[in-house]
């Protein structure tokens, strides 16, 4: 009598969304489908779609997995000890992708381009990542305001033209516009923020 096939348990979801990232990183979006992740990571394709339901739940799940990792690199580098201004460039540096196909902003992009067609909770759960960004560059820039370091704005409305003008150039750098590059742009943010915070201080 054959004996029974041992189950190959699934690997931890952290582990199928990190290469769910790696696949985007090193062969483009374009490239990760269930099939190919499924191989990746030993699981069927049917597997994968029991756990996610469809591609875009994969592709939302990255991201939050994603941006769960680059949360906790945010609050690092915002509370250590700096001038606002010193952790308002980190926080900038961080938000511009590293360059042409950033893996991160090349799924955001995609992302928002599906968002067209999703339902009330998934553009609840893409809103809940928008306001830990938001939220976190409101304190910061009411925080340097009250020390004194910059001038007096509004923080929520500071936060909301600094961060339209932060995505606007990083879209720029992650699909590789001619004529932008990552340190022309942070060359950009950075002068804005001299000419809008720091005079008059």
């Amino acid at each position: 009598m054959t004996p029974p096939r041992r189950r190959t348990p699934a690997p931890p979801r952290d582990e199928v969304l990190a290469a769910a990232m790696q696949m985007i990183a090193e062969l483009g979006l374009e490239k990760l489908t269930m099939a190919a992740l499924g191989r990746a990571v030993g699981m069927s394709s049917g597997h994968l779609l029991y756990y996610f339901h469809s591609k875009d739940e994969l592709l939302l799940r990255t991201l939050e997995w994603s941006e769960g990792r680059l949360g906790a690199e945010r609050g690092r580098l915002l509370t250590r000890t700096a001038t606002a201004r010193e952790r308002l460039d980190a926080y900038v540096d961080l938000y511009v992708p590293d360059g042409h196909r950033d893996p991160h902003w090349t799924l955001w992009l995609e992302v928002w381009n599906r968002s067209q067609n999703a339902d009330d909770a998934a553009r609840d759960r893409q809103a809940a990542i928008e306001g830990a960004w938001h939220r976190d560059l409101v304190a910061l820039v009411a925080e340097g305001v009250s020390r004194g370091e910059f001038r007096a704005v509004d923080p929520d409305r500071f936060a909301a033209r600094l961060r339209a003008l932060l995505d606007g150039f990083s879209i720029h750098v992650a699909i590789g516009l001619r004529g932008t590059d990552r340190a022309q742009i942070l060359r950009h943010v950075r002068e804005f923020l001299d000419d809008s915070l720091l005079a008059d201080t």
